[in-house]
């Protein structure tokens, strides 16, 4: 029997809700392997579920990705090895922890070149946008693409990697210092989407083409605008809620608007079997080797520290990806 220290949570509520305890953890069952978490990677649905937006059965661990080392195998593992380096995102709750049992079929190895801190502070963000770019819509080169939420996570990695598909990126975000921060992701231009006019901002900076598909996890501040922003036949993309729930709308709107798709798609069913993961996991890294999607990293909180780094990130005090080290 091996310790560990995993947050845990018996209710929900503001970050305090979080307590670190330490448990017995056993030996990984058939199939499992036990993994050294050397880096956690943070996520805003961490924060939903940790408020009762999306409740969990209790009492629950937290987090959905996290990078580590192999220390032992459940029978019947036999494609990872004692001392691999892995990664993953979608093995139930709990990555919040220094060690854990995890289905060998959630994990996969970190290329060489790659840190484990690199690895848990993009992927389940690389994968997200892995599958905006690639298959909610296919980024082609000449589109106009539109990043609502630009120098978040997410948004920069879409920025990135969408203009290393040979799009022409506009983004918004909340600040003219976060703005900044998407130009030198690959924005053509930023806008803050905090200016009343940031939808005519956002169509001059297009010149008045609009945007083929729009990418929006804001949701509630930016959704209608969206729509505004897109061309006639385009996309919109809503894939997070940041600041609250989109307004219900008529879809007869849609066809107002100009004729456009609106699709809300979600990471894991781009993943169910392990052959697709690890498919679309190769991609992420390939993209990561060709410097077409980085990793920024905008602030580490030790384990201990989880209702910190819950408070800044609700507060939008960070940029790019949040690391937390066991």
């Amino acid at each position: 029997m091996t310790l560990a220290r995993s947050i845990q949570l018996t209710e929900f509520g503001a970050p305090e809700v979080m307590r670190l305890a330490t448990l017995d953890l056993p030996a990984p069952g058939p199939g499992e392997v036990q993994l050294r978490q050397t880096a956690i990677g943070f996520n805003y649905i961490d924060i939903y579920q940790r408020a009762g937006k999306y409740p969990l059965p209790t009492p629950t661990g937290l987090g959905h990705e996290a990078a580590g080392v192999v220390e032992a195998l459940g029978e019947g593992v036999t494609d990872l090895q004692l001392g691999d380096h892995v990664v993953y995102m979608n093995a139930g709750v709990g990555a919040y922890a220094d060690r854990r049992n995890v289905p060998a079929a959630k994990l996969v190895r970190i290329p060489a070149g790659i840190s484990d801190e690199d690895a848990a502070a993009i992927f389940f963000k690389a994968m997200t946008a892995q599958y905006l770019v690639k298959k909610t819509y296919p980024v082609q080169p000449g589109d106009v693409v539109l990043v609502h939420a630009a120098a978040g996570g997410v948004g920069l990695i879409l920025c990135s990697w969408a203009r290393a598909l040979g799009a022409t990126v506009i983004g918004t975000a909340g600040s003219a210092a976060k703005c900044e921060l998407a130009r030198q992701a690959g924005c053509e231009a930023c806008i803050d989407y905090t200016q009343p006019d940031w939808v005519a901002q956002v169509i001059e900076a297009t010149g008045g083409r609009k945007a083929r598909v729009v990418y929006d996890s804001v949701a509630q501040h930016t959704f209608m605008g969206s729509l505004d922003c897109t061309a006639p036949f385009g996309m919109v993309v809503l894939f997070g809620a940041a600041s609250g729930p989109a307004p219900a709308i008529d879809p007869e709107l849609l066809n107002k608007k100009g004729c456009l798709f609106l699709t809300r798609p979600s990471v894991f069913p781009h993943n169910a079997d392990a052959a697709t993961f690890r498919a679309n996991a190769a991609d992420v890294f390939a993209a990561m080797a060709s410097g077409a999607v980085r990793a920024t990293i905008g602030a580490r909180f030790r384990l201990d520290q989880l209702p910190e780094a819950h408070r800044a990130a609700e507060a939008r005090q960070t940029t790019g990806a949040i690391v937390i080290l066991p």
